[in-house]
C-alpha cells in the first residue's frame, strides 16, 4: 500500500498523468477533486485486481493543497447519522471527489476486498473515504491504510470511526512533524473557539529520523522502513513491478 501511494504522486507529476500499475491490476477511474481554490486536480485512483480494489489518494503536492491543510476549523460530518465533526479543510476537498468515487464503486464487484489507502494529506482524505465507504455501500468492511497522516476529526469521529471500520491501520513515524497536527487542542488566531481533535486507530508506530521535514515524512522514507521489516517481500514486490517502488531520495511531498 505505501509503494501504491508514491504513484499517486507521479500521477500528478506526470503531464499525462500516468504511473506505474502493480501486476494483475487494472485501473478503474482517476480521483479528481477540487483545492481550496476550486482548482481540479488528480487527487489518487481506484484499481481492480480479481481479488481486490484499492482506492488511492494522493498527499500534499501544491501549495492550494497547504491552505486546505491549515483551515483546521471544523465542520459536521454528514456522510454518517451521528453527530461528528471534521477537518473543514480535508472534508472539503472529499467532497468534492466523493461522488465520482462512489459513482466508480457502485460499478465494480461488492464481494472483493476493498482497501482505502493514502499518504499525508491523503491519509486524511483516505480516513474520510473510508468511514462514508462503510456506511453507505455495500463494501460494509474496507480495510484502510495511511502513512504520515494528521488527525482528521474530534474525539466523536474518532469513536464513530472504530463503529464503521475494524480493520484500520495507521503507520506513524514518531519523528514526522505531520502526525501530530493539528494539536489535540486547536485555537484559531484572534478568536476564542476551541477545536479538538483526536486520531482514529490503530496506531502503528515507526521510529527514524533522517534529518530533515522531508526527510522524515516523504513516503519514499515510509517504504524503505517498512521494506526492513519484510525485506524478501519487498525485493519481490519491487523486482516484479519495475518502477513501483518509490525511491529513496530527498523529494519534497509533504
Amino acid at each position: 500500500m505505501a509503494a501504491i501511494c508514491g504513484q499517486t504522486y507521479e500521477q500528478f507529476s506526470n503531464k499525462d498523468g500516468s504511473f506505474i500499475v502493480p501486476l494483475n491490476y487494472s485501473v478503474k477511474d482517476t480521483i479528481e477533486a477540487k483545492s481550496i481554490i476550486n482548482v481540479w486536480e488528480p487527487f489518487g485512483f481506484i484499481l481492480e485486481s480479481p481479488q481486490e480494489i484499492i482506492v488511492a489518494f494522493r498527499g500534499t503536492s501544491s501549495t492550494t493543497n497547504w491552505i486546505s491543510d491549515i483551515i483546521a476549523s471544523q465542520k459536521k460530518f454528514k456522510y454518517v447519522k451521528e453527530d461528528c465533526l471534521t477537518h473543514r479543510g480535508f472534508t472539503d476537498i472529499y467532497s468534492s471527489a466523493r461522488n465520482r468515487i462512489m459513482s466508480a464503486l457502485s460499478n465494480l464487484p461488492s464481494d472483493k476486498t476493498l482497501y482505502v489507502t493514502g499518504h499525508s494529506l491523503g491519509a486524511a482524505l483516505a480516513t474520510l473515504c473510508a468511514i462514508d465507504i462503510a456506511a453507505n455501500t455495500e463494501y460494509d468492511s474496507p480495510y484502510l491504510f495511511t502513512y504520515g497522516g494528521p488527525r482528521v476529526g474530534d474525539p466523536s469521529f474518532s469513536k464513530v470511526f472504530t463503529k464503521y471500520v475494524r480493520g484500520s491501520y495507521r503507520i506513524a513515524n514518531e519523528f514526522d512533524v505531520v502526525t501530530h497536527t493539528p494539536p489535540s487542542i486547536y485555537k484559531m488566531p484572534k478568536r476564542q473557539k476551541k477545536y479538538y481533535y483526536s486520531h482514529v486507530p490503530t496506531f502503528s508506530s515507526l521510529n527514524f529520523q533522517n534529518g530533515s521535514f522531508s526527510g522524515n515524512h516523504i513516503i519514499s522514507s515510509y517504504f524503505s522502513e517498512l521494506s526492513k521489516l519484510q525485506p524478501q517481500y519487498a525485493q519481490l514486490l519491487c523486482s516484479t513491478n519495475p518502477g513501483f517502488c518509490p525511491v529513496i531520495e530527498p523529494k519534497e511531498q509533504e
